[in-house]
């Protein structure tokens, strides 16, 4: 992140980088949104689905520990919030990816127990979201298997991870305006709007953000082949074909 984070992760948020001002109100936000999360899935998450929901959480879980290195001492990765949500629908990736950022800030210290919700808002609520429905509006109505949509698949992914980042550096931008000493000194992030969120978003849309493009097509790919009907808010073509006929009968 250009040293913004020396030997540090440029999406997991450690402590001490964010002040108490946004730490405290990410948990606000967050609270509702697990709540209202959990009452979706227990509604539209079909029984076959269910296991599905634990892997999303291991693969995400998994991604996310691959960092690779990049100039100024940090490190990124892909998410896998992009095809969790095209998978399973937004609000279970919301728990799913919720899930594996949890157990990285307590095992692993992968991001500081203050900041959980900030890094659940960014990758668990904003890429799920924005992938979903960057795929639905690209893939339109075509057919379930056309190549379409998993260009779709992979705009999508790249979208969102790119919105992620800059959420995030605007997150520690915000920073040194919120909290500083009466000389103006910040408390806790140091650098203002103009360095963190062209670092982050910069560092993303040239590098991580095409690996969450390629890891989301390839994912959406195989599924095509295998069993579109785990598709979120999608019919497999067997299904679609008794509609038609019964429409038609």
């Amino acid at each position: 992140m250009k040293g913004i984070l020396v030997n540090g992760e440029t999406m997991h948020i450690p402590d001490g980088y964010l002040g108490p001002y946004t730490y405290i109100a990410m948990w606000i936000i967050m609270i509702p949104i697990w709540y209202y999360a959990g009452r979706k899935l227990s509604s539209e998450l079909k029984s076959r689905q269910v296991p599905l929901l634990a892997l999303a959480a291991a693969f995400s879980f998994v991604i996310m520990m691959f960092n690779l290195p990049i100039p100024g001492g940090s490190t990124g990765h892909a998410v896998g919030g992009a095809i969790i949500g095209i998978v399973l629908g937004p609000w279970a990736a919301v728990i799913a990816i919720s899930v594996a950022l949890v157990l990285q800030a307590l095992m692993f210290g992968d991001g500081g127990i203050t900041a959980i919700a900030a890094n659940c808002f960014n990758m668990a609520v904003v890429m799920p979201f924005v992938a979903y429905y960057a795929y639905k509006l690209i893939s339109v109505d075509t057919e379930i298997t056309s190549s379409r949509r998993v260009i779709a698949a992979a705009i999508a992914g790249y979208i969102s991870l790119s919105l992620a980042a800059a959420f995030t550096g605007f997150e520690f931008g915000i920073q040194p305006i919120l909290h500083h000493t009466a000389e103006g000194v910040p408390l806790y992030m140091p650098y203002s709007l103009g360095v963190t969120v062209p670092a982050m978003v910069l560092e993303h849309v040239l590098g991580f953000s095409i690996l969450e493009a390629l890891i989301t097509a390839l994912i959406f790919a195989y599924i095509q082949r295998t069993d579109t009907s785990l598709l979120y808010g999608e019919k497999s073509a067997a299904q679609k074909m008794k509609m038609r006929k019964a429409t038609t009968a």
